[in-house]
């Protein structure tokens, strides 16, 4: 049968905004122009209608209803989500240095919470001839279960994963992060536990704010109890791209999925490893986009019985994030829509993501021997 997507999309995401500033600083007065911050409405502009101009047959648009407070509080403080609710109804401003918020982010996160929910249910109740992806905004992956971080509130993903390990016939669930910034958030609401694996591929930018961000997405950030060696960083240097990133999904990511054998595969889709992306230093084209989701839809056929939904993180160049992710979507499908890359002209570093990749190799091996 053809293959389709059913992407899940809510009019809330354009509301949601950051206040100008500086990039994504506050503002200091020094400059002329206060700009837009980077994670701007028109992002999913974009992709929304790339999408629906260049595979609308293919596509089948769902409204999704915003997670309820029982599913939230799964995954975060109750505490953390009263205040963050009452932060946006006076008004919102600025949570942390980098990250704020206006009076619709509560309602949007909501939704992109409950986006990724129903796309994790959807890969659970239909073929894999059906793939889920949950277009979203606010992104989720940097949220942790007690704050906000990087431009998300509500950690989509895990809200996801906690839902269907609650609610549904599964035992393990596994997260594939590609965005360029480390998923921490992710990381922190998983790391002692055995029934989420989380592997993430992103740049080695440390942690950006010691008491916002503690993690800082290292190796040696492999877990802790039970949740021992379920927590595989990958970090990899500035000029990764299509080569580098394929070989990631050889030498790790499909040898540990292989290992774990997870009922369900959750795809962190961030296209800020893209080439030209302001807030990354990778340079993936649309076509290794498409590389990477033909790849992660054959991975989840080989190790997750078919179960694959795909929720939007980052990605902060507006008109390449569209590009990349129509080419994750291509992928997918396992089409070509013939649409070129316009921006893929920055050559990668492939010697020395070799060298990153196989420093992780040699560090996760002690708790995946099949990487050996």
């Amino acid at each position: 049968m053809m293959r389709t997507v059913t992407a899940f999309w809510h009019d809330s995401f354009l509301a949601h905004d950051h206040p100008a500033g500086e990039n994504e600083a506050e503002w200091t007065g020094r400059l002329a122009y206060r700009e837009p911050h980077p994670d701007r409405p028109e992002r999913m502009r974009n992709v929304n209608r790339i999408l629906r101009t260049e595979i609308p047959e293919r596509i089948e648009w769902v409204e999704p209803d915003p997670a309820t407070r029982d599913q939230l509080t799964r995954t975060h403080e109750p505490s953390y989500l009263e205040e963050l609710q009452a932060f946006c109804e006076q008004g919102g401003g600025r949570l942390t240095a980098e990250t704020g918020a206006n009076e619709h982010t509560y309602r949007a996160a909501r939704h992109a919470a409950g986006a990724a929910r129903s796309a994790a249910e959807h890969a659970l109740s239909t073929s894999d001839d059906e793939v889920p992806y949950a277009l979203v905004r606010p992104s989720g992956h940097h949220a942790q279960p007690d704050r906000a971080d990087g431009f998300c509130y509500l950690n989509n993903v895990a809200v996801a994963a906690d839902h269907v390990l609650a609610t549904r016939d599964v035992d393990r669930v596994a997260v594939v992060d590609w965005d360029v910034h480390h998923g921490n958030g992710t990381q922190e609401c998983f790391y002692d536990r055995e029934d989420v694996c989380v592997v993430g591929i992103h740049n080695d930018h440390q942690s950006w704010d010691p008491e916002h961000h503690p993690q800082t997405g290292n190796l040696d950030e492999v877990g802790t109890g039970t949740g021992t060696g379920y927590n595989v960083n990958v970090p990899l240097p500035p000029g990764a791209g299509d080569e580098g990133y394929e070989l990631v999904l050889d030498r790790i990511v499909d040898p540990v999925l292989e290992a774990y054998d997870p009922d369900l595969l959750l795809v962190s889709a961030g296209q800020d490893p893209g080439t030209v992306d302001p807030l990354g230093r990778n340079v993936v084209t649309k076509a290794g986009f498409e590389t990477l989701g033909a790849r992660i839809a054959a991975l989840a056929a080989a190790h997750a019985d078919g179960n694959l939904a795909i929720v939007q993180e980052g990605g902060y160049q507006v008109s390449h994030l569209a590009y990349a992710t129509l080419g994750v979507l291509e992928g997918v499908l396992g089409i070509d829509s013939d649409v070129a890359d316009p921006l893929a002209w920055i050559d990668e570093d492939v010697e020395s993501t070799r060298r990153a990749v196989a420093d992780a190799v040699d560090h996760h091996a002690e708790y995946w021997p099949t990487l050996a």
